[in-house]
């Protein structure tokens, strides 16, 4: 590949998921979502007439919580009375009367667990005629921790770190935070019960499951103490989570501790949930600045899952076909998927699950010739690193070499931060404030 067409390349696909992460702007979104016209607040379900509220606050957590709360404060006007919104540290944005508060992600520490209880306050004293809205988006299940009784911050943190360790998906590590905490699993319902509650929703999870996003804090949980325990054999980690963990579901099984709220409890009838972005969204903008710069498009799934490196290689086997026989699409193509991956990490290394993609895709394609590859997550960040994900091509592996630096060491290790650090092909985009998982693009040129 020359080295001007791997510049145009790699400009062009980071263009492209700039779009798609553009998309899913949370000020964008909450206001595409939702509008006040006079006195009537206008949802998709429904219209509140303002004037019946006599006090309205918003709440929430999650890396996009700053702007949501921003574009409510630019619709409800003077209306908004206060409140109090849980971010990951260094997710900001300039806000009026909501208190903004910086917590950790993805293990909770003790700020959040202090901007969870003054949270809690604000729901104490709600009335039938007040209402409250709740922002919620990607890490909302890490930035609302507040733990059940007899289970501290600690061994919460503990468990999160197994579950993450062990490749459980995002969908189970929720289902055992849930039975771990106090307001999620439709606890925050019932500390907000009797007011009104509508809930703007940042999805980050594959098939934007409400029970799911940021653990369900605002709708009955489907998930029980049953499948928490079959979850914690499936990866074979009794010995490995703490002994208070572990005896809380087992009570949990025995019905001594009571089950999170389910469908049909009376705290749900007067609340709202509402999707106001998800990872489909941002890849159809993606498509459509692809179809713009001139290449055939074809969506793979939004919904994908699994382990990365098994994932990277049914791309790089779809890769190879394009270039070989011009199916499923014919060149120049770019092929979209969007999901979440896990990584099963055996090595000691440091990186995250795009750029442990782009690695082992590149892997993979060593040697083809004009192609490019991204994998970022559209919130800026990809597991415990600074970077959003990697770029890739089929000369990576080569260039590498050049430098002394073996792919495949760096891939066992799951050290794919450093090797891209040395190539100067990490995707570095810092916070963007929204979150709806990753953004996977393959670029093919004939």
């Amino acid at each position: 590949m020359r080295g001007k067409d791997r510049e145009i390349l790699r400009k062009e696909i980071i263009d492209i998921f700039n779009e798609g992460v553009k998309a899913v702007e949370p000020i964008l979104a909450v206001k595409n979502s939702i509008k006040k016209e006079g006195d009537i607040l206008i949802t998709p379900n429904k219209n509140y007439d303002l004037n019946t509220f006599q006090k309205i606050i918003i709440i929430g957590g999650g890396k996009a919580g700053s702007p949501m709360a921003r574009a409510l404060e630019d619709i409800l006007e003077d209306r908004v009375d206060g409140g109090w919104v849980n971010v990951k540290y260094g997710h900001l944005h300039e806000v009026k009367k909501v208190k903004i508060h910086e917590a950790g992600h993805p293990i909770p520490d003790e700020e959040g667990i202090k901007g969870t209880t003054e949270i809690v306050k604000l729901l104490s004293d709600l009335k039938e005629n007040d209402l409250v809205f709740v922002v919620i988006s990607g890490g909302g299940s890490a930035l609302l921790p507040m733990p059940a009784d007899g289970i501290t911050l600690e061994e919460k943190q503990a468990t999160t770190k197994v579950l993450l360790e062990c490749g459980a998906t995002i969908d189970e590590i929720n289902s055992i935070r849930k039975h771990l905490s106090k307001i999620k699993g439709g606890g925050l319902m019932r500390l907000a019960y009797p007011a009104n509650v509508i809930s703007l929703i940042l999805s980050d999870v594959v098939g934007d499951p409400l029970d799911i996003i940021a653990s369900g804090p605002t709708v009955p949980d489907t998930s029980t103490f049953k499948d928490c325990m079959e979850i914690i054999k499936k990866y074979d980690i009794e010995k490995k989570i703490p002994y208070t963990v572990l005896k809380r579901i087992e009570k949990g099984l025995k019905g001594e501790i009571e089950e999170t709220p389910k469908d049909g409890d009376p705290i749900f009838e007067k609340s709202e949930n509402i999707i106001i972005g998800n990872n489909m969204k941002a890849v159809l903008a993606a498509d459509k600045k692809a179809r713009e710069l001139g290449y055939n498009t074809l969506i793979i799934s939004s919904m994908i899952e699994g382990e990365t490196k098994e994932v990277a290689k049914v791309h790089g086997a779809i890769i190879k076909e394009v270039k070989r026989s011009g199916n499923p699409i014919s060149p120049p193509a770019c092929i979209l998927s969007g999901g979440e991956t896990t990584v099963t990490i055996k090595g000691k290394g440091k990186g995250g699950r795009n750029q442990e993609f782009v690695l082992a895709c590149c892997i993979d394609i060593e040697g083809i010739d004009k192609v490019m590859i991204l994998s970022g997550g559209t919130d800026g960040t990809d597991g415990p690193t600074d970077a959003a994900g990697a770029v890739g091509d089929g000369e990576t592996v080569l260039r590498a070499k050049k430098i002394g630096l073996d792919a495949d060491k760096y891939l066992n290790n799951n050290d794919s931060y450093h090797f891209f650090q040395k190539l100067d092909d990490l995707l570095i985009t810092g916070p963007t404030n929204t979150n709806v998982m990753d953004l996977r693009i393959l670029l093919i040129e004939g």
